[in-house]
């Protein structure tokens, strides 16, 4: 006898992928709005493709995109076909693609009209759930301008599409999440309205890349690294996040956002909560969402009378990138020539709790800066007794631990060994952990997966949204009423951004791991 969709719906499958247990998502949809977007055409669709390919959907599936420009199924389909060929040409296959196409329809309407949610999206949801069996169980992707996000959400609620009456019903909003406290607050409150916190998935594929993860595994479930984990072995922490890319065709955006908004709201202060966090009492998502909420409210407020030496803004210039010339921030396209929005941003931050008391965090991020990295380096102190003094010529450089989650995934921890031979001399070593045959999921296959198993561990929930704004709003609105158009711009692209960057952590006698 054939299942029915609530039969299949009890059970929770598992794909046995490189020696590790994967969910498989129960029946479901995925509503796009803004399918023919940015985001939708080089994250979203060729994401849910490979994990198509890698046989972690649900055969009872279907992705219905939205949006204000009129187009068949079938234009939608050959749009998406020419992206997903663009982002894998190695890992395309005519046939895959044709049976996940299967499952691609596309419905334009106006986001603002409370009558396309109530007639033409609920009667084609109900058509293709009849049509596709996955019960009532949806998910609502907002790939959309933020300036749209309150009207999808209303309309949602008012016709009722928000309600979980016969499945489960999820909505997914992508960053930005507001743009300071109040529009923060402002947003939770009108989802709110209409979905409980279970429902909301607010996300950061930052968070889902293997070696943010993994940094949790690794300080948890090795007893030799917990017990260091605090001020008394370790000396301070960096966090960097350096791109070699400018603007790109973001400037609407960007112009707006800058580079602490876009960020360090979301990505950096999450990297931050995640390596800082106390133990959670079991793994699960309210109980380790609730550590990193802790870590924020222990954040020392930055003195906005003297924010010059906990925060350094920077905009990159003209300069050679990998050896091509490239403009400066000002030049590029859709940027004003007197900008003062900045692409470069370092800070100095204090957690003020028992485990961090003393240990600054040190954060970096910018675009258009020599390499493209992404790390979080563990600083231990220096050994307390320098038994080796007189007969060292040079200072023994402390342990280091790095993450490095981008580009090359893997953990390094540095120590000394001493070189053969009859005199005194040491040499740094490494004992290094790398990903050899590469991540089998990306970042933003392990968020949609997880979205789509109802798994929140990855998401930052209401609370901690408005804590990292309330974090940093006052920052961002001292910085754009204090910037002066002449300063900017202040690095070279090309470069490891602005010279007072550098100067924020030597002023502590320590320096910056090179980009």
């Amino acid at each position: 006898m054939e299942e029915t969709a609530g039969q299949q719906d009890s059970k929770l499958l598992y794909r046995l992928i490189s020696g590790c247990e994967i969910r498989v998502p129960r029946p479901c949809s995925l509503v796009i709005f803004g399918a023919y977007g940015d985001l939708a055409k080089t994250k979203i669709i060729p994401s849910l493709y490979r994990l198509y390919k890698s046989k972690l959907l649900p055969e009872n599936f279907f992705i219905l995109g939205t949006g204000r420009r009129k187009m068949s199924d079938g234009q939608f389909i050959g749009m998406m076909q020419d992206t997903v060929k663009g982002a894998f040409p190695q890992d395309f296959d005519a046939s895959s693609w044709s049976e996940f196409a299967a499952g691609l329809y596309y419905v334009s309407f106006d986001f603002d009209a409370l009558e396309s949610y109530s007639n033409v999206l609920k009667q084609k949801l109900t058509f293709l759930e009849k049509k596709h069996r996955t019960g009532e169980n949806r998910m609502f992707y907002l790939a959309t301008p933020p300036t749209v996000f309150e009207s999808v959400i209303h309309n949602l609620g008012l016709s009722g599409l928000s309600r979980e009456e016969g499945g489960r019903t999820y909505i997914i909003i992508e960053k930005p999440f507001g743009n300071n406290l109040d529009s923060a607050k402002r947003l939770n409150s009108v989802l709110k309205q209409y979905f409980n916190e279970g429902q909301i998935f607010r996300i950061d594929h930052y968070i889902a890349k293997e070696t943010v993860q993994n940094m949790l595994m690794f300080r948890f479930a090795n007893s030799i690294f917990e017990p260091l984990w605090n001020s008394r072995y370790i000396d301070h922490v960096q966090i960097t996040v350096s791109e070699t890319l400018g603007v790109e065709d973001r400037a609407g955006y960007y112009e707006k956002a800058g580079v602490i908004r876009d960020m360090f709201q979301s990505h950096i202060f999450q990297i931050l909560a995640m390596t800082a966090m106390e133990p959670p009492v079991a793994f699960e998502a309210d109980r380790l969402r609730d550590e990193k909420i802790k870590v924020l409210y222990s954040i020392r407020p930055f003195p906005l009378d003297r924010l010059d030496e906990y925060v350094v803004i920077g905009q990159y210039g003209k300069g050679a990138v990998n050896g091509n010339q490239v403009a400066g921030y000002r030049a590029e396209l859709g940027v004003s020539p007197k900008s003062i929005t900045p692409t470069f941003a370092a800070m100095k931050v204090l957690v003020e709790n028992w485990r961090w008391h003393g240990v600054p965090f040190y954060l970096r991020c910018g675009k258009r800066l020599s390499s493209r990295r992404t790390s979080i380096s563990i600083h231990f102190k220096p050994v307390p007794v320098m038994m080796f003094s007189q007969v060292m010529e040079e200072p023994i450089e402390p342990n280091v631990l790095v993450f490095r989650v981008q580009p090359d995934e893997g953990i390094s921890l540095t120590f000394q060994t001493k070189k053969p031979g009859s005199v005194m001399c040491l040499n740094a070593a490494s004992m290094e952990f790398s990903y050899q045959k590469g991540v089998f999921l990306d970042a933003y296959e392990w968020v949609l997966l997880d979205c789509m198993v109802g798994d929140q561990i990855l998401f930052w929930k209401e609370e901690g949204v408005e804590q990292s704004w309330a974090l940093l709003t006052p920052v961002i609105d001292r910085l754009e009423s204090t910037t002066e158009i002449d300063r900017f711009p202040s690095y070279e692209a090309g470069s490891s951004g602005p010279e007072e960057a550098a100067l924020l952590i030597q002023r502590d006698g320590r320096s910056w791991r090179p980009l």
